[in-house]
């Protein structure tokens, strides 16, 4: 079973579409659910793609327009009626925080879980850290305040060479230290050194979502070496002019992001309402980004490692 995925629950843009739901996506990491912005039908969505609500605990919101937070109350609802235990973190604006608490304290007065908001500044920086992940926003460009937000996974344990281990009879009690990258103090005092002892980690992966925004030549400075980039990409190339005046981009914009910042992977993903199949995007992509391209479409899974 993979460590690290994203899920796509809604990749449309702010228009209803028969195609496409709002914006929604759901990382999960090592079991532990993370979903990005919270469209209407976020909840349909979950159960449609078996996701289990018990299983989530924190939502990040890149902005307080309506196709990225509507979803939030029904969601909530539905948790509390599911009889969810624990907890859920809302991270958004300290503006989000207002408006959300008062919607959320009558919707979900008695909830049989803590609904806790931590405010995120415009400006970004650090949102959540445990042992084995980091995860930071950072600012977009769009007609409200806007953030997006960057996964990446700590840098691993190494991995322990058996043969070596049983050679130089290394206590159970000392091989979690040794993977950590400790030396080994043999009992006549010999110091064999970690290198002898293990293999090279696995490699840590990352992800980066990019909501709304208009093309930011310096985003890929900051996304630069990101496995994966999630980047909207509202309109083809021809449409640029419409895009920039209404904070959004191309798909040839988001590709030349993806291709500066060295990723591996795109995603394309926010969809204009006015396209009947985005094949238009996948090829204009293509022409800029020399990695993989991946047009995104609910339902579909993608494993980061």
């Amino acid at each position: 079973m993979t460590q690290f995925s994203v899920n796509i629950l809604g990749c449309g843009s702010a228009s209803p579409s028969s195609r496409h739901q709002p914006s929604c996506q759901v990382v999960d990491f090592r079991g532990n659910l993370f979903m990005i912005d919270c469209g209407e039908g976020a909840q349909s969505q979950m159960n449609r793609f078996h996701l289990k609500g018990n299983r989530l605990a924190h939502i990040f919101l890149s902005h307080l327009h309506g196709d990225h937070v509507l979803g939030l109350p029904g969601l909530l609802s539905t948790l509390d009626l599911n009889q969810k235990n624990g907890s859920v973190t809302i991270h958004t604006f300290p503006e989000g925080i207002k408006i959300l608490r008062q919607i959320t304290d009558f919707f979900c007065e008695y909830s049989s879980f803590d609904i806790i908001y931590e405010p995120v500044s415009h400006n970004g920086g650090r949102v959540f850290e445990n042992n084995a992940l980091t995860i930071d926003a950072f600012p977009l460009d769009h007609s409200k305040p806007c953030v997006g937000y960057l996964f990446r996974e700590k840098e691993k344990m190494r991995h322990l060479n058996g043969e070596m281990a049983e050679f130089f009879n290394i206590p159970i009690s000392q091989r979690a230290a040794i993977r950590a990258g400790a030396d080994f103090v043999t009992p006549d005092g010999q110091v064999i050194d970690n290198r002898r002892l293990t293999f090279d980690p696995d490699p840590a992966v990352s992800y980066a979502y990019c909501s709304d925004t208009r093309f930011m030549p310096s985003l890929a400075q900051r996304l630069r070496g990101v496995d994966t980039i999630y980047h909207e990409a509202t309109y083809d190339d021809t449409k640029a002019d419409k895009a920039k005046m209404r904070g959004h981009s191309t798909a040839g914009e988001a590709a030349a992001v993806a291709r500066d910042a060295c990723a591996k992977r795109l995603i394309l993903g926010h969809f204009s309402k006015s396209y009947h199949d985005e094949n238009i995007h996948l090829q204009q992509a293509k022409a800029v980004f020399p990695g993989e391209v991946i047009i995104a479409n609910e339902g579909m899974k993608i494993d980061l490692l």
